[in-house]
């Protein structure tokens, strides 16, 4: 029995080793995501590059072409859309949905109409599946940035620069 024991102990030993360093080597790397959620990741990045999220919500994105650090989207803009409605500031997404669950998510951007230019109406028709994936992404990026600032009533004057909508023609009468 004892010269089974000797045998035994340096397996016994090697396999403690390997244990360890499997521990040691998980606790460093982290969990790693599910394909599942690593394509829904993915496609939501996807849907904030073509969807237009971006050219509002992530400063200097439609100027430059696209070419802005991802780091820096989805952060909000100073820069106001002035209209008949007031003037409107393109939320910081990854502040608002870093405070919002999925669930919380799909409901508001199914029943929410926002103040122009945003286009509400495009979230509404949106797939459940692409907004849980546009969450999944923001909420990825983690939050950053600062909050856009508030809304201003119409006939307040904002403090910084705005891109201005003119007033929608008068409806023109028919000639009875």
């Amino acid at each position: 029995m004892n010269s089974l024991l000797r045998r035994a102990a340096p397996i016994a030993a090697a396999a403690a080793v390997l244990a360890a360093a499997s521990t040691a080597w998980y606790a460093q790397a982290g969990p790693t995501k599910p394909a599942a959620e690593t394509r829904s990741i993915e496609r939501g990045r996807y849907l904030a590059r073509i969807a237009g999220c971006n050219d509002c919500h992530t400063p200097g994105y439609a100027m430059a072409g696209g070419k802005i650090d991802e780091k820096a989207w989805l952060t909000g803009d100073k820069v106001g859309w002035q209209g008949p409605w007031g003037t409107t500031y393109p939320s910081n997404l990854r502040l608002v949905l870093a405070k919002m669950t999925e669930d919380e998510w799909v409901r508001t951007a199914k029943t929410a109409q926002y103040r122009p230019p945003m286009p509400w109406f495009a979230l509404r028709d949106m797939a459940e599946s692409d907004l849980r994936a546009l969450h999944r992404y923001v909420r990825h990026l983690g939050p950053a940035g600062e909050a856009a600032p508030a809304f201003l009533p119409p006939g307040q004057a904002a403090k910084g620069p705005v891109i201005a909508f003119p007033s929608p023609p008068a409806p023109k009468r028919s000639a009875q």
